[in-house]
C-alpha cells in the first residue's frame, strides 16, 4: 500500500489515470478528454482535480468512481476527488492524440480554435446551425457532411451524415 513515505510522484499518478477510459467513449483516457484538470498531495491525501465536459454529464458519477478504483487498485488509501466548474471545461482541452483517436473511433473531433470559449454569439450561432462549420467525415474525409441532428448518441455530440461515402457518424460538438 502507497503511505506518506512511499507515495508515487504526481507524475506517476498522472500516468496511471491516462489508463482510464472515458466511460462513454472508451477510445480517449480521461487525461486525453481534458477533464482531469489536476492532481496533488495535500498532506497524506491525494487530490484529483475533476472538470466535467458539462455540468449535467450523465457520466460523471461513473468518472469519479472509475478514477477511485484506479487509484485504489495502485494502493493509494486516502484519494479525495475535487470537482472544479470554473473555468469550465472546453473541448479545446482534447490532446492531439485524443483527437486522433476520436477519428479512428468514427467521432469526428472537434474543430480547432471553434469553442466558444463563453462567448455567448458564437455559442448561439453554432447550436442554431447559423456557422459554417466543414465538418469532415472521420472515416472518408470528406466534408461534404450535413447535420442530421444537433444531439447524438450522447449529449457532447451531434449526428451527422457524409454525402459522399452515405455514412452516418458523431460530431464531438465544440463546447
Amino acid at each position: 500500500m502507497a503511505t506518506a513515505a512511499v507515495r508515487p510522484s504526481v507524475e506517476e499518478v498522472w500516468r496511471w489515470l491516462s489508463d482510464v477510459p472515458d466511460p462513454e467513449i472508451p477510445i480517449i483516457s480521461l487525461t486525453e478528454l481534458g477533464i482531469i484538470r489536476d492532481v496533488e498531495w495535500r498532506d497524506d491525501e491525494l487530490v484529483v482535480t475533476v472538470t466535467p465536459t458539462y455540468s449535467g454529464c450523465p457520466a460523471t458519477s461513473i468518472i469519479n468512481v472509475d478514477i477511485e478504483r484506479a487509484l485504489v487498485e495502485k494502493g493509494l488509501e486516502n484519494v479525495r476527488l475535487e470537482r472544479e466548474l470554473s473555468p469550465a471545461w472546453t473541448t479545446d482541452w482534447i490532446t492531439t492524440e485524443g483527437r486522433e483517436k476520436l477519428r479512428s473511433y468514427g467521432i469526428a473531433p472537434p474543430i480547432d480554435g471553434t469553442a466558444a470559449n463563453g462567448v455567448l454569439m458564437k455559442r448561439i450561432d453554432r447550436l442554431s446551425g447559423r456557422s459554417n462549420l466543414s465538418i469532415a467525415c472521420p472515416r472518408c474525409g470528406s466534408t461534404n457532411t450535413e447535420k442530421v441532428s444537433q444531439f447524438g448518441s450522447t449529449p457532447c455530440k451531434a449526428s451527422y451524415r457524409c454525402s459522399d461515402c452515405l455514412e452516418p457518424f458523431d460530431y464531438f460538438k465544440c463546447i
